[in-house]
């Protein structure tokens, strides 16, 4: 299912105060900079920061078929958090929960 993971999202109370900490970790701008989240590339791995989640940090896998890939997951048990949605640009993303309680992503680009 899962092709790498290549996006870990952290929740964070303050955008701007954290933009400026992973800013200076990175040592890179971010690529996508809004008030709702803030992404930061490095090679092909992204950092991103979401001032609206209360879980994380969360790591992202790519997959090709995100309902299918989805369903694959609540058969092995995974608990549903967000169903698939766009978040924009064509982009589909869905989180589940283990059954530790742990939160992890699935991603689809367009």
């Amino acid at each position: 299912m899962a092709q790498n993971i290549k996006l870990i999202v952290y929740p964070v109370k303050d955008v701007e105060k954290a933009k400026a900490f992973y800013g200076t970790f990175l040592d890179i701008e971010p690529y996508v900079d809004s008030p709702y989240y803030a992404g930061y590339r490095i090679g092909d791995q992204e950092v991103g920061l979401d001032p609206n989640s209360k879980i994380g940090p969360i790591a992202y896998t790519d997959v090709k078929d995100i309902k299918s890939s989805l369903q694959t997951m609540v058969k092995v048990g995974a608990e549903v958090v967000q169903d698939v949605k766009e978040v924009g640009g064509g982009l589909l993303t869905a989180q589940v929960k283990d059954i530790d309680g742990n939160v992890v992503g699935l991603r689809q680009q367009s």
